[in-house]
């Protein structure tokens, strides 16, 4: 997967949480991040599923988790899993402290409900 179209090294994260739920005050589950652009979305376990969402709106194929320890890499277009991949800039994860799911204080009590459902 080396040297593969989508994937920028040199570009780092938009920010430590979901641009569009920190956006609307939503909530999320797990993290990706655009291996292409930086853009950070939550996953599809996550009610708003912007991950998929910015694929969709922008063809860019990959994204790399963005949770702390993770680094795989998930295809779009292939709907193929990578071990590994590509190191990517710094950060590589949201903050070990950051909670998840997250954001702190937006995360309603019967969220594993949600995520289940």
């Amino acid at each position: 997967m080396s040297g593969e179209k989508g994937i920028d090294p040199k570009v780092p994260p938009s920010g430590s949480g979901c641009a569009e739920c920190d956006a609307s005050e939503g909530w999320w589950f797990h993290l990706r991040r655009c291996a292409q652009c930086g853009h950070v979305g939550c996953c599809d376990s996550s009610p708003a599923k912007h991950a998929t969402g910015h694929f969709r709106e922008t063809g860019h194929p990959f994204v790399q988790s963005f949770e702390p320890g993770e680094d795989w890499y998930w295809n779009f277009e292939t709907n193929e899993l990578y071990e590994g991949g590509p190191e990517l800039a710094e950060p590589v994860s949201h903050p070990v402290d950051q909670p998840t799911p997250g954001s702190a204080g937006r995360v309603p009590a019967d969220w594993a409900e949600v995520v289940r459902a």
